[in-house]
């Protein structure tokens, strides 16, 4: 049986002087690699990094230590893909196969551990787990709310915990007050054009009733000047506000100006 996760720890913060809580936190790569430091003295700890918080950078150390495995023709595959996700068993074998390796290989010799990562910070993250199922668990969690919830959005728009920006609101009060603008042209041009009809149908009233005095006057063979200027005024906005001369009139009054 190898050493428990208690004992673990224990040994390897003593021989690397960090402070680790978890044998999860061992899948950053950097205590794997400053073990073998301690075994071989040629690990470019300058290139490590113990404080690792990201996948790439544990995959980083990770390809720090096969190449020191491959310097030293250590015979041991490592399980990258599986290590790099902080999975206590993964780690915890792994682990034990280093501290056996330690124990058959160190020679005993003083180890400055500090001195070899030149004081380069070694705190580790609080909790180490993968994005991935962490995410899924999340969405299960909102899946599930919102189906007691009936599925319904809140009356805001957004959903509990979500950071919508101000931006999309900002744009939809912009297009409001452009409507409202729009809006308030419109009906002053429905009032303009409404008092326009107001001013028409009385000259059209006018105009008909000249007509019809007119052809009365006609019929008699008589005519009234003063009729005649007030229809040639009445047909002087032809082609204004949409009014037209009728034809009957029109052609009499080409042939007055022919004459």
């Amino acid at each position: 049986m190898g050493e428990s996760r208690t004992e673990l720890l224990a040994w390897l913060n003593d021989l690397l002087q960090i402070n680790y809580t978890k044998i999860e936190q061992c899948g950053t790569g950097g205590a794997y690699c400053q073990i073998m430091d301690s075994v071989f003295g040629d690990v470019p700890m300058a290139r490590v990094k113990m404080n690792a918080k990201h996948e790439y950078e544990f995959i980083a150390n990770f390809k720090i230590l096969q190449n020191i495995f491959r310097a030293h023709k250590v015979e041991k595959p490592i399980p990258v893909e599986k290590l790099v996700k902080c999975k206590m068993q993964d780690n915890l074998e792994f682990l034990q196969w280093a501290k056996r390796f330690w124990d058959t290989n160190y020679g005993g010799h003083e180890y400055d551990p500090v001195a070899r990562r030149r004081g380069a910070p070694t705190d580790p993250p609080a909790t180490i787990a993968p994005l991935a199922p962490s995410s899924r668990g999340s969405s299960g969690t909102l899946s599930a709310a919102g189906s007691r919830a009936g599925g319904r959005t809140p009356i805001t728009g957004r959903r509990p915990g979500s950071a919508q920006p101000n931006e999309a609101v900002q744009n939809l009060q912009a297009q409001l007050r452009e409507m409202s603008t729009h809006l308030e042209g419109l009906e002053k041009e429905r009032d303009f054009y409404f008092s326009k009809a107001c001013t028409i149908s009385p000259l059209r009233d006018i105009e008909i009733l000249v007509q019809q005095q007119m052809e009365v006057l006609e019929s008699e063979g008589k005519d009234d000047p003063l009729l005649r200027d007030i229809q040639k005024i009445l047909y002087s906005t032809e082609g204004q506000d949409g009014f037209e001369v009728p034809d009957q009139v029109a052609e009499t009054l080409d042939e007055e100006e022919t004459f």
